[in-house]
């Protein structure tokens, strides 16, 4: 039947309905179209019509990983992933410093699928094949333990090292693919959760108590992890902190505590690759700072840079597409994927002439090196600075055009006063 076709249906709250049944129904309503578009999310407007369908499905995304063009539903084979999303949000939890008697926040603990992430990776939008490589390794990372292949013949630890510049979505990959993950492996792990340390923090505050915390935050982790209809996903952001302990403590700049703190961390993901449903995230923004002895223990290792002006063209044609969909613009005008104006060599129509200017804004930022946050936060500063009141699509990509001026224009002001702002993407 060739690649799967993935489909994820988010079932409402208040549906009751198993989901054999919401599988057979979704089934049946896809089964009138002609063909699929990979990456098109259906939510509550587009499936108005359909009574039973709005009683209990908030929304279908058909997935875009493993297909790029329109699928036809009888050539592949179609799987389905029915769940609901959790609004409890993320809990603090908290440890006892014996030292100071102080309660210190360990780690942000999310019950997966959250609402917080519905939709985060269908956003995120990379040149290279980032999200599929991500994906495709923890898959593959499963597939060897349930398979029972020999640890000690072929090595793999479920860790994950996404390093670059900041500003350009490492942490909201992680998140994303954590979500991805409870979502795919929801028969096998009906429940999941996403544990967020900040190594950077926990080592400033912890240094004193040497290894021990450290220890004690994966005994913690090792307790949620003996569940094994769990899957618990641990993300480190800012690594280097490891480096940079292990560096001064080596140079005599930190106490010899600190290393033991280092060395803990890493004696800790050892132990914990030994648990099948564990899997490790981690993200630096100073590559060349990250410690060797954990670099060698990530199994892949991927440069997050800016937005190229393919990526950067995608992000905003998604934000204007969600600002015309809200009414800020109006009225609502179709602009096309690149793929399409590349087909139609960038001949200027009447209906290509939108989305030819906003390329345009893509190609600046992205010559730029402007990062995914900054370039996400255009059509908020297009809108507050430069285009108020009612606002047509061309209109607007003006005001974006605009708001990028402004920006380059701080941007390089800031750097004339010789504030640390080195780059120009953002902290």
């Amino acid at each position: 039947m060739g690649i799967p076709l993935h489909i994820e249906v988010v079932q409402r709250k208040q549906s009751h309905a198993n989901k054999d049944y919401i599988k057979d129904m979704v089934h049946s309503f896809l089964s009138n179209f002609a063909s699929l578009t990979p990456g098109a999310i259906m939510t509550e407007s587009d499936l108005e019509d359909t009574v039973d369908i709005k009683n209990h499905v908030q929304s279908i995304t058909i997935c875009d990983v493993e297909h790029d063009s329109e699928v036809i539903m009888t050539d592949c084979e179609v799987v389905y992933h029915v769940y609901s999303l959790d609004s409890f949000g993320s809990e603090t939890d908290t440890m006892m410093d014996t030292a100071s008697g102080e309660e210190i926040a360990a780690a942000d603990v999310w019950a997966l699928p959250a609402e917080e992430f519905h939709g985060l990776w269908e956003n995120l939008v990379y040149d290279s094949k980032l999200k599929e490589d991500t994906l495709r390794f923890v898959e593959t990372a499963f597939e060897f333990s349930d398979r029972g292949v020999d640890a000690n013949v072929i090595g793999w630890n479920r860790v994950v090292l996404l390093h670059g510049p900041p500003g350009t979505g490492k942490t909201s990959l992680c998140r994303a693919l954590a979500q991805k993950l409870a979502i795919r492996l929801g028969d096998r792990f009906p429940r999941a959760r996403l544990l967020e340390i900040n190594a950077h923090g926990l080592f400033s505050k912890w240094f004193s108590e040497s290894g021990k915390l450290v220890a004690k935050l994966f005994d913690r982790i090792r307790e949620i992890v003996e569940d094994r209809r769990l899957l618990a996903c641990v993300l480190v952001d800012e690594v280097e902190s490891l480096a940079h302990a292990r560096r001064a403590a080596l140079a005599g700049l930190e106490p010899s505590d600190s290393i033991r703190a280092v060395n803990a961390i890493l004696t800790q993901l050892d132990r914990l690759k030994r648990h099948p449903n564990a899997l490790v995230l981690t993200t630096s923004n100073v590559t060349g700072a990250i410690d060797v002895a954990f670099v060698d223990r990530a199994d892949i290792k991927r440069l997050v840079g800016p937005p190229s002006e393919r990526a950067a063209y995608e992000i905003l044609r998604g934000c204007c597409t969600e600002l015309m969909a809200r009414g800020i613009i109006a009225p609502k005008e179709h602009l096309f994927a690149l793929r399409v104006l590349e087909a139609a060599r960038f001949v200027d129509t009447e209906g290509s002439r939108a989305s030819l200017r906003l390329r345009e804004v893509a190609s600046a930022a992205a010559a730029a090196n402007i990062s995914a946050r900054a370039l996400r936060r255009l059509p908020f500063l297009a809108r507050a600075l430069h285009a108020r009141g009612d606002t047509d699509l061309l209109g607007f990509i003006d005001a974006l055009q605009a708001a990028l001026r402004q920006y380059l224009s701080d941007i390089r002001d800031l750097n004339d006063e010789n504030l640390p702002l080195p780059t120009l993407a953002e902290d």
